[in-house]
């Protein structure tokens, strides 16, 4: 018996099999590999920002901390500076010198070089170089 042969368009739906190497080697491995490898890259990558926010946000709590420390200081020595930061990690009740998140110490500037402060209170940032860019005041 001779089959008939259907030049009718055929549609293929997600869950039926296509043949060929070519698109069994493309679609079925490589298409859920790179999806794996998209997720991966988010989750570093959201991950890698929340870490350095995270350093900023614990550091700009330090920073609060020892500013309150600071002008209880000055309140004491009516209005004069803190003789160190010793001074101030006293007042705060901790040892040794406040650190920001990256470990660093933080830098008290007293009197301030800016016309209006009374004092700069400064951390050097995840890169630890003072005056960089990515210090925080």
């Amino acid at each position: 018996m001779a089959r008939s042969s259907n030049n009718a368009p055929r549609i293929f739906f997600p869950w039926e099999a296509r043949v060929g190497m070519r698109r069994w080697s493309l679609i079925g491995r490589v298409r859920p590999a790179l999806a794996v490898l998209a997720m991966i890259g988010l989750v570093v990558s959201i991950a890698y920002r929340e870490r350095k926010a995270s350093g900023q946000r614990r550091t700009r709590a330090t920073l609060l901390d020892v500013r309150h420390a600071v002008e209880a200081s000055m309140a004491d020595h009516d209005g004069g500076c803190p003789p160190s930061m010793e001074e101030v990690a006293r007042l705060r009740g901790t040892q040794g010198l406040p650190l920001d998140a990256w470990g660093h110490p933080l830098e008290l500037i007293c009197p301030s070089p800016i016309e209006g402060n009374s004092y700069d209170l400064r951390s050097a940032g995840p890169d630890g170089i003072p005056g960089g860019l990515d210090r925080l005041e």
